[in-house]
């Protein structure tokens, strides 16, 4: 007597872990922000801690922009498209 197994299609997907141009710019370009925001926080340079806020909002609007054009996981411009 044999069973039969339903798996769900979901765990049977490759995981990306987005592993893209648009991930790696975005996690980049907040980490730059992060740690610079960082060092001014530690040496009470509020105008340089904010503008370095405003970097990590950049690199969410950057890795946006890029996943748009096509350069996300599985995007038309991505080098892993298929």
């Amino acid at each position: 007597m044999s069973q039969k197994t339903d798996i769900d299609p979901v765990y049977t997907e490759q995981i990306g872990h987005g592993n893209s141009v648009a991930a790696w710019a975005c996690v980049l370009t907040m980490m730059v922000g992060a740690i610079a925001g960082g060092i001014a926080f530690a040496n009470l340079n509020w105008t340089f801690f904010w503008v370095s806020m405003g970097v990590v909002v950049l690199g969410l609007v950057l890795g946006g922009v890029l996943k748009a054009a096509g350069f996300g996981v599985g995007g038309s411009r991505s080098g892993a498209a298929h």
